[in-house]
């Protein structure tokens, strides 16, 4: 055998010796290193030399946040129906030797004890808790599971309930209940903007009929004034037309029978017309006729003796004047109505509060009364029973 064999091979042990001494620990991560079965130590990141055959790595622990998924799991809620919920749980291990050496296998224990705490705590709530106290369920899973798992070196963070489930009949009933409730919100929007329009047509109508009576009204007011205008020119002008006939009647110096000769030329007119089939001549014809006759036997008789150069006419009426006089007649008359219902109101004024006052002051009420200047109206005795 050659010579340099053995040294060779000797070589070669030590290379191998070295190399299993030397581990590498990448960064965020420690080593449990054991000695013959034993814990020994713990490896931070970075090259670490170890006894060959001696020391062993026996766990490797991820120091970095783990975020852990669970299957969903059947809960039965406090009204007795079964809810399917599915949790994720955010974890990070504090200590790597009570992580490698007090639990087996921490991510199991870690899902069973998720499962358990999850029923005892649905398990106190109704399906309408359930579903809307997700904050409230992630506190409680926390603070159990926190407690929990310290033993074990584990910090758990954060835990959030991806889903709850409801069962389909159940599902059917709240999107029914929900259509329902947005139905009632459409059906009451809906309502509401039919109110206010409603109002504003209201509104709106209620103006307008104000309007149109304010109009109507000045309307109304300026027709009457127009028509008052027109009445008072028509009457002022027929009051001159009859002063006009009146004057030309007394300047004329009419007769009976000039009169009768009027009162025949007017029976054809009130005999016109198609309705007047039957006409019955009045009674008056006869003696306007005999008037007629007689004024004429009288004119021819006293023609030669009467001198027309006595005669005078009547004096002519200021028909004007009369109603300006009966004018003033009246408004005297309207000034002492209004006077008279003036002091009737004060005497039963003063009647009134000397049936209120004290004796005293109706003594002081009474001689201002009599000291007072007299009126037209007779004061007012009052009944025994007030004196």
């Amino acid at each position: 055998m050659p010579a340099f064999i053995i040294p060779l091979i000797l070589l070669i042990v030590a290379i191998a010796a070295v190399w299993a001494s030397v581990r590498l620990v990448r960064q965020q991560q420690v080593a449990i290193v054991e000695r013959l079965g034993k814990f020994r130590r713990t490896l931070a990141p970075g090259p670490h030399l170890l006894m060959p055959m001696v020391d062993t790595v026996r766990y490797t622990m991820d120091m970095r946040e783990m975020v852990v998924p669970f299957p969903p799991q059947g809960v039965i809620t406090e009204d007795n129906l079964m809810v399917s919920i599915d949790s994720v749980i955010y974890f990070q291990i504090v200590d790597p030797v009570k992580a490698a050496y007090e639990a087996q296998n921490y991510i199991q224990a870690i899902e069973q004890l998720t499962m358990t705490t999850l029923r005892n705590i649905i398990g106190g709530m109704d399906l309408e808790q359930t579903l809307t106290s997700r904050e409230e369920i992630n506190a409680k899973l926390r603070a159990v599971l926190d407690e929990a798992t310290g033993k074990w070196g584990i910090k758990v963070n954060r835990v959030e309930l991806r889903s709850v489930e409801p069962p389909a009949t159940i599902r059917d009933a709240m999107e029914k209940g929900a259509r329902a409730e947005r139905d009632k919100r459409a059906a009451i929007l809906l309502a509401e903007g039919q109110r206010q329009s409603q109002i504003l047509s209201a509104s709106g109508e209620r103006e307008s009929l104000i309007l149109r009576a304010q109009g109507e009204r000045e309307s109304q007011v300026l027709r009457a004034q127009a028509e008052r205008q027109s009445k008072m020119l028509r009457a002022e002008g027929e009051a001159q037309a009859i002063t006009t006939v009146f004057n030309a009647i007394h300047a004329g110096q009419p007769d009976q029978a000039l009169l009768a000769y009027q009162y025949m030329q007017m029976l054809p007119q009130i005999a016109q017309g198609t309705a007047n089939k039957v006409w019955v001549i009045p009674s008056e014809v006869n003696e306007a006729l005999k008037g007629l006759g007689k004024m004429a036997g009288d004119l021819g008789r006293d023609f030669g003796a009467t001198d027309p150069s006595n005669f005078a006419a009547p004096a002519k009426v200021d028909v004007f004047a009369e109603i300006a006089a009966q004018k003033a007649a009246a408004e005297a008359e309207s000034r002492k109505t209004v006077q008279d219902a003036i002091n009737e109101a004060q005497l039963l004024e003063t009647n009134a509060r000397r049936r209120l006052a004290s004796p005293e002051e109706q003594l002081a009420i009474d001689a201002a009364q009599f000291a007072a200047p007299t009126s037209d109206v007779a004061p007012v005795a009052e009944p025994e029973a007030q004196a």
